[in-house]
């Protein structure tokens, strides 16, 4: 092979690792994740904010509930007490005091109780709305987070290949052509040299005025112009 044929071999070789790192690195899967993961903070962020409201109004109820049945209990046991009752009459009108303001504060427990059901309940429903909404989204994450580590994986085997191909064919150019080659790749990226396709760089895209084209086309064989913009060398 001549000098051209391995100068175009590598520059191919680096730019098949350019496409599979960009690959790698720009999945459609990982773009799916970036989305849904959005997403999912967002339903994060609503259902915290319901919780921080619920938590307290649930706490009310749960005490409202405790106290009614607590005042319930009591009402209940002066009643059975009443009417098995042989005691005097102000013993049974003491009872019978106690029991009326007993089912009074029973009533406003109760009252309490349901008031704070109402407040609770549609925030119970909200919470359970998001965690519903939330459930498809995690489970996708989850098969993404898989299919991700996978293709990475997978497309980083490939470019252990491809990068111990390139050694190979940068091996087998001399040392100094090689050397402008690194220049012209480290100053350029992707690729240290360029093909020209119908008067522009392919690297840079640049437009080649008249002049440089036929500095270009004037070259000697084995002569390596470089694009005045990017600086890769043009291959004949």
């Amino acid at each position: 092979m001549s000098e051209t044929d391995d100068l175009r071999a590598l520059m191919e070789a680096d730019r098949w690792i350019e496409r599979v790192s960009a690959q790698r690195t720009h999945l459609p899967e990982s773009e799916e994740l970036a989305k849904l993961e959005g997403e999912l903070r967002g339903i994060q962020r609503s259902l915290l904010e319901v919780e921080a409201v619920a938590g307290p109004l649930k706490s009310a109820y749960d005490d409202a509930a405790r106290e009614s049945s607590r005042l319930k209990k009591r009402a209940n046991d002066l009643d059975a007490t009443l009417a098995a009752s042989t005691a005097n009459a102000r013993e049974l009108n003491a009872l019978q005091k106690e029991l009326s303001h007993v089912r009074m504060l029973l009533g406003e427990s109760e009252d309490r109780e349901l008031e704070l059901l109402l407040a609770v309940d549609p925030r119970e429903a909200e919470i359970a709305s998001l965690r519903s909404r939330a459930l498809p989204g995690a489970v996708r994450r989850r098969e993404l987070l898989d299919i991700i580590a996978q293709l990475q994986a997978s497309l980083g085997d490939e470019l252990v290949s491809l990068r111990r191909a390139r050694d190979e064919r940068a091996a087998a150019l001399p040392i100094e052509l090689l050397s402008r080659y690194d220049v012209s790749m480290a100053h350029a990226g992707t690729s240290g040299a360029a093909q020209v396709i119908e008067g522009h760089c392919d690297g840079c895209r640049l437009a080649l005025s008249p002049l440089d084209i036929d500095r270009w086309k004037a070259q000697p064989i084995g002569v390596f112009m470089d694009c005045p913009e990017c600086g890769r060398l043009f291959l004949p």
